[in-house]
């Protein structure tokens, strides 16, 4: 398979599909901790397996639904109104499962805990993919000058 340089159709999936698992993993991870936090608080050091089941079950269809239906809004480059929607959405729907599914004995405070928990985690994720994408610019731009010298110092030596 020739590479023409541009990106193809299959990268560009593949590129979302490894998008989609980091944030399964990520908000499945923020919601374990919670989860383990309340189991812990409430004097139980068990957890349900078919909580967490379905936890992480939410967290895959919940990522689907941020790439392709929510505009990616996590990753996004600035943070303006689909943003703010985008956390709203996807917090009250962990919120809402979190009650229908039982996952903590279906408390209101701890439901609202739950979602202002997670419009916090959203925001340091935000803020993280943000630097990671600065850092990366200056990797880029660093890499790009040294080509740039390089091509030249080659050109130089072939007059």
């Amino acid at each position: 398979m020739k590479d023409n340089g541009k990106v193809s159709l299959w990268e560009r999936y593949l590129t979302k599909e490894i998008s989609i698992e980091f944030k399964a993993c990520l908000y499945f991870f923020a919601l374990l901790f919670y989860y383990c936090m309340y189991r812990l608080l409430t004097g139980s050091a068990d957890a349900v397996i078919v909580h967490m089941a379905e936890m992480i079950l939410a967290c895959y269809i919940i990522g689907y639904i941020q790439v392709y239906v929510l505009w990616n809004f996590d990753e996004a480059d600035s943070v303006g109104g689909r943003e703010i929607a985008g956390v709203a959405i996807c917090s009250l729907v962990y919120g809402l499962l979190s009650y229908i599914f039982r996952w903590f004995d279906r408390s209101i405070p701890v439901t609202l805990g739950l979602i202002a928990y997670l419009v916090l985690t959203y925001i340091c994720v935000i803020l993280i993919y943000r630097i990671k994408r600065r850092i990366d610019d200056k990797k880029l731009n660093e890499e790009l000058a040294l080509f740039k010298t390089e091509h030249r110092q080659v050109q130089d030596t072939d007059r």
